[in-house]
């Protein structure tokens, strides 16, 4: 058992814009508790780099399922090609489709809802991953440090991706979309944030390109964009969302100006028409930081200015074409209320809350304690079962 109940019980949340119903696409949702993309690599081993979802992951997802609550998958890749780390399922094959029915018919059964990740590393991969071939990115800078295999991903920097490249991936994003929905997905998520290859398109320290797809925001923008219409044309803009992340450090990710450079990718996505429109921006707050802690964090994004770095502006941008946005970063019992009552977001997206408490909606609405969660256990145990399916239910602890 990885863990006991915090001492500390909060007040009941129940009564708050936590536990109203929101309209959210397709979808129509009982609460606004969230569960965050969470790589977890539990997925079994079925070839070199493709892991199908097993009985364990269907109980992990299926622990955490609620009436009416919405769940996103940890980060699925939508090819072979384009993985960067073991035990993670992917969607691009039969038996991974077959896998995640098996997880989204166990979430359905308790009344729950959820979307498939949809997710390309890019850069933060190396050849050993990927049968040989190399990564690829947005320009030929390849990240600082070592992979999970131990080799320098300045070995094997990446290659810039061809515009035919782009356009062929571009359409893989969308056909992942659609065996997403074929697996029992009720929509999808693309992760266009943390470092990974869409993010990469978007941060000018990493795309350093001049042609149609770099060298100015709008030109930065374009991959981004092409690949949210393809997704939203492929299994309809009422089921697709978007992961971003401007204030990112991850990944040697280091905007020259993240406020301005994502007003202009927020705009765009407003405007997008309808039926090519996302449901909603999931967004990660300037204040969370893989590394860094909360203080010096926003210390070094407002780089001496007096004003703090704020979600807020691409709130109000995004409002105006009725996209929702969902926040994500360090969110508690005690921050999560406030910042829905204030107006600032429409849900909230719960990370490591929901890897130790399967049942944190309940916990939340009833002012319950919540299990203390394992850090070491985060991304792999011996057993797999150890701090991913054990955390207890309140009331069963043993």
């Amino acid at each position: 058992m990885p863990s006991t109940t915090s001492p500390v019980t909060g007040s009941p949340l129940g009564s708050t814009l936590l536990f109203k119903p929101l309209k959210f696409g397709a979808l129509n949702l009982e609460h606004r508790v969230m569960m965050a993309p969470l790589t977890r690599m539990r997925a079994p081993k079925e070839s070199d780099g493709i892991f199908v979802p097993g009985d364990l992951n269907v109980k992990y997802y299926s622990q955490r399922a609620s009436k009416g609550g919405f769940q996103l998958t940890e980060a699925c890749p939508i090819s072979r090609l384009a993985c960067g780390y073991p035990g993670v399922p992917g969607i691009f094959t039969s038996s991974q489709i077959a896998g995640w029915r098996q997880v989204t018919d166990a979430i359905h059964t308790k009344g729950g809802l959820i979307f498939c990740q949809l997710w390309h590393v890019g850069r933060a991969t190396v050849p050993s991953f990927l049968e040989g071939s190399s990564c690829v990115s947005a320009s030929n800078i390849p990240l600082e440090g070592k992979a999970s295999d131990g080799t320098e991903f300045s070995a094997t920097p990446p290659k810039a991706l061809s515009v035919e490249e782009i356009e062929q991936l571009t359409e893989e994003f969308a056909a992942a979309a659609r065996r997403a929905l074929e697996a029992g997905f009720d929509g999808v998520e693309i992760h266009g944030a943390n470092g990974y290859l869409l993010d990469q398109f978007l941060h000018d320290n990493v795309n350093v390109r001049t042609d149609a797809y770099g060298g100015s925001i709008e030109k930065r923008c374009r991959f981004p964009l092409e690949v949210i219409r393809s997704v939203t044309s492929a299994v309809g803009a009422d089921r697709v969302g978007i992961r971003l992340s401007p204030y990112n450090y991850f990944q040697d990710t280091r905007d020259s100006s993240p406020t301005e450079h994502w007003t202009y990718l927020c705009e765009q996505i407003a405007a997008l028409p309808t039926n090519q429109r996302p449901i909603y921006v999931h967004m990660v707050e300037p204040r969370f930081d893989e590394v860094l802690d909360e203080s010096a964090k926003i210390s070094a994004l407002a780089g001496g200015k007096a004003n703090k770095p704020s979600l807020n502006p691409f709130r109000e941008i995004l409002r105006r074409g009725d996209v929702k946005l969902i926040a994500a970063g360090a969110f508690n019992a005690e921050n999560a209320p406030t910042k829905l009552e204030s107006g600032e977001a429409d849900a909230i997206v719960f990370g490591r809350s929901f890897i130790a408490n399967p049942d944190l909606p309940r916990r939340l609405a009833e002012g319950l304690s919540l299990n203390k969660y394992d850090r070491n256990t985060f991304y792999g145990a011996d057993p797999p079962e150890k701090g991913y399916v054990d955390y207890p239910f309140f009331g069963l602890e043993t």
